[in-house]
């Protein structure tokens, strides 16, 4: 079981703008890798992105035919690749010989850089299979950096315990004087993972003037109450983006609520998508593909 930490509610009372819901957003299903059913809440003509956020999927299936046919080699370059799991496992390879099989709880931070080929297949012939992929943009100058790769088991990412039966799962970032064990990423992430139990409230610091969003994935709840301000009941399967301020209030009703909070310093550059790549010119994702084909992507220039 992973450390826990016991705090008490009054840590969180400082901060004096409080984080409104601004959109929800249900996403839509789609099929991606080789035939894998997931939805997709950013990347997506609703929600094309939110800096530094480019993708955010969830995949939810207990039929193996929603899945087992998983994502085989491909490319990346320009971007981060975070994949967290809740159920089920996935096995990792990539060009640069990392691998590994990622299982509930654990989180794999890939920096792709200039180039990295990998493959995530399902390990798992039944069952359900239940994560998230975050894809999280590279400033320009970092772009074409080499590739580096961190894979966290659930026994290494802590937990904070609040009164009332909540917890926090600290993958990035840090909460209530804990960090979380992923480091060094460009922008400042914020990964949480909240759990709370019904009828309990809580208040979540985020970074001010950063990017931020809630995906509610089990249960519903209210969010971005404020003093002299109600919040809005979400349910799942929901993402919400959030407006400014230093904090966002979460309460649940008679049942639980479970949600991913996620904020980052947004990097205020233009965005190049081409399938796998993101640069910030349609002529440097041209590069990219250019590289693939002639087997130089993972050599630098």
């Amino acid at each position: 079981m992973p450390s826990a930490t016991h705090a008490s509610s009054a840590d969180d009372r400082g901060g004096h703008s409080p984080r409104s819901v601004d959109r929800v957003f249900a996403g839509y299903h789609v099929m991606e890798g080789a035939g894998v059913r997931l939805r997709r809440i950013i990347g997506s003509r609703e929600l094309n992105y939110i800096d530094p956020f480019l993708l955010l999927d969830e995949f939810k299936s207990d039929n193996p035919e929603d899945y087992i046919a998983g994502f085989p080699w491909h490319p990346h370059r320009g971007i981060e690749t975070v994949t967290y799991m809740v159920a089920g496992q996935v096995r990792h390879e990539d060009s640069i010989g990392n691998a590994g099989v990622i299982g509930p709880g654990d989180v794999q931070w890939m920096t792709a850089g200039h180039g990295i080929i990998h493959s995530e297949m399902p390990e798992q012939k039944n069952g359900k299979l239940w994560g998230f992929q975050l894809w999280v943009n590279l400033p320009s100058r970092q772009k074409m950096r080499d590739p580096r790769y961190q894979e966290v088991s659930a026994d290494k990412i802590p937990i904070v315990e609040l009164p009332g039966g909540a917890t926090v799962r600290v993958v990035a970032g840090t909460y209530r004087g804990i960090n979380g064990p992923i480091t060094e990423i460009e922008v400042d992430p914020l990964y949480l993972d909240i759990y709370l139990q019904a009828n309990t409230d809580v208040r979540l610091p985020i970074q001010l003037h950063h990017n931020a969003f809630c995906y509610v994935y089990e249960g519903s709840g209210e969010f971005g109450a404020g003093d002299d301000m109600p919040g809005r009941i979400i349910a799942d399967p929901n993402l919400l983006l959030l407006g400014d301020g230093d904090h966002i209030r979460v309460r649940s009703s008679d049942a639980l609520v479970r949600f991913l909070l996620v904020a980052g310093r947004p990097l205020n550059e233009p965005v190049a998508r081409g399938g796998p790549f993101v640069m910030n010119t349609r002529e440097e994702i041209e590069q990219a593909f250019r590289d693939f084909h002639n087997g130089k992507l993972l050599k630098r220039r």
